[in-house]
């Protein structure tokens, strides 16, 4: 997946934590909606950043050795 699909993404799940923390469920009329899950979206922003830092370091850390 592209670095900008994957940036647009995890905008729009950091929005949606944001939303959620704000309000599980609201009403409209006589129906109540529930947001999404907040463990699954947490869950799916984690993902998406760990894709990107793959992308942006593909060379990942450096970590020293010892000999």
């Amino acid at each position: 997946m592209k670095l900008e699909t994957l940036k647009s993404r995890l905008a729009l799940y950091l929005e949606a934590e944001r939303k959620i923390l704000s309000g599980q469920s609201y009403r409209v009329g006589n129906r109540e909606l529930v947001r999404a899950d907040l463990k699954e979206v947490r869950a799916t922003i984690e993902d998406l950043t760990a894709q990107i830092d793959s992308i942006e370091s593909p060379g990942g850390r450096i970590k020293a050795v010892e000999f």
